[in-house]
């Protein structure tokens, strides 16, 4: 059996740091809300995976730390084990939050063009389904944009707890009050916030939740995690042979249903990104993530003060209170500045015309540093070569 993780049970965010791999003199990783930096728990927690194979009884070792996973996530938020069910991405977890739903009089999904594609293409995939689309189309969304479309003829409102490329926090309780009091059910899309800031479902008072392992859970891609808030209703569309009763009893003739959140599971999960997922989630986990939460706030406003008086647009909201993790750098050639400043050890993640430039725990001031600086002379080099402005 795989070893737990040793470590103080509360480490600073000085020692988060120190657990990473490649967060050295010679790399800066600002890229968390694209993908996590490998830590020495995820390093170890694959080693114990490749030990793990070469024994007898690898698959029940595995299926122990898919629920570890589960008890860590449902810690992370607030729920209950049997609320949350493992799968393999948003797109999937979507999906099985609504494939039974009947469109009929409450048949308009109200959503938002910031949402991320992979959820907002499960909404507009639904038959008879209608989507109403809040905000403006390429601006940033705000709370007070979703509520006016939330009527008696509305069957889900999904919100990004942060929206992926421009880090728009929403008040999600707000848009959930407006949303029960005419009987719909929200799903809130938590993966640009989920290890990086604090969150309890009851608080929220969602009836649905995704966030995935692979950004600031501190894991890998390829495992997702969904909350469901009364799992016992209308079993999804998708199935597979973990989302029986009894999975073991591998009864091919029969179709029965749990009444808890894994009759929302498929197939088997991905063996590394669940082992990966655990050591992510227990460092998560051990951290206070209101002292996170200051911290990353911190950072991005000066971050953002830094970039500004270098003549740079950038996207941040009007209070830190509703800005998530990350910077919104306004680039059209966001690829090509990515490309420049990973060459010289700086991770960013670009996304359609801005460069995102995302802080955790163990982001410093340094990190800001080196990235303006960074910033400035791509700027120069640019100007160099293109012979104008950019």
């Amino acid at each position: 059996m795989s070893a737990p993780v040793l470590r103080d049970p509360a480490p600073s965010l000085g020692e988060v740091r120190q657990r990473l791999v490649t967060t050295t003199a010679a790399h800066t990783h600002l890229a968390v809300c694209g993908v996590a930096p490998p830590s020495i728990d995820v390093e170890q927690a694959l080693s114990w995976l490749m030990q793990d194979l070469s024994r007898p009884g690898f698959w029940r070792e595995c299926e122990q730390q898919v629920e570890r996973a589960r008890a860590l996530f449902a810690r992370l938020i607030g729920a209950d084990v049997d609320q949350v069910a493992v799968l393999p991405n948003a797109s999937v977890a979507a999906y099985q939050a609504v494939s039974r739903r009947r469109w009929r009089r409450r048949r308009d999904v109200v959503v938002t063009p910031a949402e991320f594609p992979g959820v907002a293409h499960t909404w507009l995939n639904q038959p008879s389904a209608r989507v109403r689309w809040t905000g403006p189309p390429g601006g940033a969304v705000r709370t007070a944009d979703f509520l006016p479309l939330i009527t008696a003829r509305t069957g889900l409102v999904s919100v990004p707890a942060v929206t992926y490329r421009d880090a728009t926090g929403l008040d999600v309780a707000r848009i959930a009050r407006a949303a029960h009091a005419v009987g719909a059910q929200v799903f809130v899309d938590a993966y640009q916030a989920a290890g990086v800031m604090p969150l309890h479902v009851d608080a929220l008072n969602c009836d649905y939740l995704v966030a995935g392992a692979g950004k600031y859970l501190m894991g890998l891609p390829g495992v997702a995690f969904l909350y469901v808030r009364h799992p016992d209703g209308p079993p999804p569309a998708l199935t597979g042979w973990l989302g029986r009763a009894d999975p073991h009893a591998l009864r091919a003739t029969v179709l029965d249903w749990p009444s808890h959140a894994r009759r929302y599971e498929t197939g088997t999960p991905c063996a590394a990104a669940v082992y990966a997922a655990v050591a992510g989630l227990r460092l998560v986990n051990d951290l206070d993530l209101h002292q996170v939460r200051r911290h990353t706030q911190r950072l991005i406003t000066e971050a953002a003060r830094r970039l500004t008086a270098l003549g740079e647009v950038v996207r941040i909201a009007a209070a830190p209170d509703v800005q998530g993790a990350h910077l919104a750098l306004v680039d059209p050639q966001a690829e090509t500045l990515a490309a420049w400043l990973g060459e010289r050890g700086v991770i960013t993640a670009p996304r359609a015309g801005v460069l995102r430039l995302a802080v955790h725990a163990y982001s410093t001031d340094e990190d800001i540093d080196v990235v303006c600086d960074a910033v400035a002379t791509y700027r120069r080099h640019h100007h160099r070569r293109s012979g104008g402005n950019r």
